[in-house]
């Protein structure tokens, strides 16, 4: 059953908790589908009205939020060995190059390693427990925890419900040309914001001198 097919089944309550456990869940290292849960929430409130996209929004931001710090904590006091333990559990996502990327991204933006990492699937995963396991001055940590969660959460599920909002309107005014150009703005401002986060992190990484 597709996700949002399965959502439309559940109460309200449960589609906030679900949201804010599942991406709190991500944001503390375990590899789930935070966004695609978000995604198909905000679409679904848009449609119908027993949804609150405010609620909304703030369980997701809440959920990340707490999940990142969550895996701070963990990070910090597991250390490096945590690393390696989730390498074994999860390798597709916790591998050693992967892991050695995560670093270097946090050697050269610090505590915005943690902000641009919400739009960015791998970092997404990583930002809370390597924040921990590299020692990240907490008050650093928090405040991009909290930005990123409120801008990512919170502006992802704004730009999908009032996309959402348009599709409807414009699918009864045009029928499916309404739709598909709709869709297609919300996808292009959440792939525009992405590869601004990405080019900004490539860029960091070619400004670095090399070592001889």
């Amino acid at each position: 059953m597709h996700v949002q097919e399965w959502l439309e089944t559940v109460p309200a309550v449960a589609v906030y908790a679900l949201v804010g456990v599942v991406i709190g869940l991500e944001s503390l290292g375990i590899p789930l589908p935070g966004e695609i849960i978000l995604v198909s929430s905000a679409l679904l409130a848009s449609q119908h009205g027993d949804i609150d996209p405010v609620v909304l929004g703030a369980s997701a931001t809440a959920g990340a939020i707490i999940g990142d710090s969550i895996g701070y904590a963990i990070g910090r006091k597991g250390g490096r060995p945590l690393l390696a333990w989730l390498g074994k559990k999860f390798p597709k996502h916790f591998s050693e190059g992967h892991i050695a990327t995560a670093e270097r991204s946090f050697e050269k933006w610090g505590m915005w390693a943690v902000f641009f990492g919400r739009f960015v699937a791998l970092l997404r995963i990583f930002a809370g427990p390597l924040a921990g396991v590299l020692r990240m001055p907490y008050w650093k940590f928090a405040i991009a925890n909290v930005l990123g969660g409120i801008l990512w959460a919170g502006g992802t599920t704004a730009v999908i419900y009032y996309v959402g909002i348009v599709a409807e309107s414009w699918l009864k005014r045009f029928s499916w040309l309404g739709l598909v150009a709709a869709v297609l703005v919300g996808v292009t401002s959440m792939l525009v914001l992405k590869r601004k986060a990405k080019k900004a992190g490539q860029n960091l990484e070619e400004a670095e001198p090399q070592v001889p």
